[in-house]
């Protein structure tokens, strides 16, 4: 038994066929661990968003309360600010919001047709099969009323708009509670690692927190920035729905690489039911956009923060991606990069034990 023990080829095939087991009674309750997935999600949602939102102000919460200003007080003050803005802002925008999405609803058998008739021109002008052709008119009617059901579930699923509505209204709470004892959480975790490892465990926090900080509260105001400048670009060339695509523009903006693809490509669809020559501004306009994001503004509000190679935040984006969709792309990049520093810690300090 000795002499298969020390076997390397005999000890990987063990390894081998225990991960396959593993994964084999894993799938068989996968129905349970979606289960529990679900529950845990609808959950603690409200408590990562409010946390998400505490991390970001909390340190214009730190400044004002360096100056004299009790926490409570400099957490109210944020928040007027803050409410303040967005309330001028939703006056203004979701009416507007909600008139396009309507008006794309009731236009969308209109941009249908236009989008068919493109196609059946192509079509009529090129050697392309039968079958191709006539899968790509069953894919527009398939489209076509994905894009009317799913927009009518936006509008008219009260249950869901209620419950988005409370949740809303729980996170600034939340938030607000997180802030003000921000400091006493971080003492109360502190307190629970064993003396011997606070210094490095104070050391591992701050790593993180010089990892992600400037990188989440950067990519916030980078989105703004996207968003306001396709905005204004859409409605330059006379683009349809300016606002509703700006908006998908902004937050898909947040997904490295990858995000300006999924942003431009409803507006490029958008734009095909107009002209080829909408189709050609449209593609000019999010180009020039990403140019300056690259260039410009992300180096002057972002920096190269992460360290993280092209592949490694590739590879993070279709983890995330896998396990949450959208949002698992966009928390993807900042999990990950957490996930690398404490993985640096902890062989930094195995490789210290084995020296000493």
């Amino acid at each position: 038994m000795e002499r298969f023990t020390k076997n390397r080829l005999f000890v990987w095939l063990v390894y081998l066929i225990l991960g396959l087991i593993s994964i084999y009674l894993l799938l068989l309750i996968k129905p349970l661990i979606v289960s529990i997935y679900i529950f845990l999600k609808a959950v603690f949602a409200p408590f990562v968003i409010a946390m998400i939102i505490s991390y970001v102000l909390n340190p214009i919460v730190t400044i004002l309360h360096e100056r004299k200003v009790p926490r409570t007080i400099a957490v109210l003050l944020i928040y007027a600010v803050f409410c303040a803005v967005i309330t001028v802002l939703l006056v203004n925008l979701i009416p507007m919001f909600i008139n396009q999405v309507q008006e794309l609803n009731r236009h969308v058998p209109e941009l249908s047709m236009r989008a068919q008739n493109i196609v059946t021109d192509i079509n009529n002008t090129s050697f392309l099969p039968e079958s191709i052709r006539s899968g790509l008119n069953k894919s527009l009617v398939h489209i076509e009323k994905k894009l009317s059901e799913s927009l009518f579930n936006f509008v008219n699923n009260i249950g869901s708009m209620v419950n988005a509505i409370f949740i809303t209204f729980i996170i600034p709470f939340l938030a607000f509670y997180i802030l003000k004892d921000f400091d006493v959480f971080e003492r109360t975790v502190i307190t629970y690692v064993p003396k011997s490892h606070r210094k490095n465990t104070v050391r591992l926090l701050k790593d993180i927190d010089t990892a992600l900080g400037s990188y989440i509260r950067g990519q916030f105001l980078v989105c703004v920035i996207v968003g306001v400048l396709a905005y204004f670009g859409y409605l330059l060339i006379g683009m349809p729905y300016a606002l509703l695509l700006a908006s998908i523009v902004a937050i898909t903006n947040v997904i490295p690489y990858l995000g300006p693809f999924f942003g431009a490509a409803p507006a490029l669809l958008m734009a095909s039911t107009v002209s080829l020559k909408m189709v050609i501004l449209v593609a000019i306009i999010n180009t020039l956009c990403q140019i300056l994001e690259g260039n410009v503004i992300s180096p002057q509000v972002v920096g190269r923060t992460l360290h993280m190679h092209p592949l490694s935040i590739i590879f993070a984006l279709l983890v995330g991606g896998e396990i949450a969709g959208i949002v698992g792309m966009i928390l993807a990049v900042p999990i990950f990069a957490a996930c690398k520093v404490i993985i640096q810690h902890m062989f930094a300090y195995y490789v210290r034990r084995k020296i000493i």
